[in-house]
């Protein structure tokens, strides 16, 4: 059985997305990260950096409890547990590759980007076009990386692909102010519909839908998301 830590946000959505297209059982664990429950201490016996998404696997190896945080090592657990999405042998460095592009650039610089143009204080304009335009660019790789490729590695669809989808679903708040914010990449464009369509997006997008998560973004929610913005308790 698969503990599913989640709040409706990018990165847990990856994780929902595998677990419905494969199927494994999971026990879904909302975690309110704008009531700060991402901060308890039973939590952070899970993920000491205190995000979602992560899961603790009842059966991993040799038998034993696991826990794996951070979405990139939590999909390639969950796909080297199940035996599914991860390409061919051969592909693997090219799998791991891009991964990390998404793990470590798209993702990051694509929630900069959401941060400084609906949450930070306004006259960060220096903030916003780096975080934007940086964001911007990792689009541009990995949509010039798509021309005449279907998937990001390979002939078939995989974690990769997962990975991508998450993050691209915010691309209007990414580009805010455009009406069609991936017209520029239309191979990122057709990436993402292409993974849009699949019937297991419409589960992964139910997940946590019957749980009422905090939508109010007051002082409470900004320390929670935010707490390094503030002086430590004494």
């Amino acid at each position: 059985m698969i503990r599913f830590y989640y709040h409706p946000t990018p990165n847990p959505a990856k994780i929902a997305l595998f677990l419905e297209e494969t199927g494994l059982s999971y026990e879904l664990i909302p975690v309110d990260t704008l009531k700060g429950e991402q901060h308890a201490p039973a939590f952070r016996t899970i993920n000491p950096n205190g995000k979602v998404p992560a899961i603790v696997d009842t059966d991993g190896p040799g038998g034993k409890e696991a826990r794996v945080f951070d979405s990139t090592a939590i999909l390639l657990y969950l796909a080297e547990k199940s035996g599914k999405f991860l390409g061919i042998p051969e592909e693997r460095p090219e799998l791991l590759s891009w991964l990390l592009f998404l793990g470590s650039g798209l993702g990051p610089f694509s929630g900069q980007a959401v941060h400084f143009q609906f949450a930070a204080p306004a006259d960060l304009d220096y903030a916003v076009n780096r975080y934007r335009r940086e964001a911007e660019r990792h689009y541009q790789v990995l949509n010039e990386h798509l021309e005449g490729r279907t998937y990001i590695v390979g002939e078939t669809y995989t974690i990769a692909d997962m990975s991508a989808w998450g993050w691209l679903d915010r691309a209007s708040r990414v580009r805010k102010g455009v009406d069609d914010p991936l017209a520029p990449y239309p191979n990122l464009k057709r990436l993402f519909e292409t993974v849009e369509a699949r019937p297991a997006v419409v589960r992964a997008r139910a997940v946590g839908t019957g749980h009422s998560f905090k939508s109010v973004n007051d002082e409470e929610t900004r320390r929670a998301l935010f707490p390094s913005n503030y002086p430590p308790a004494a």
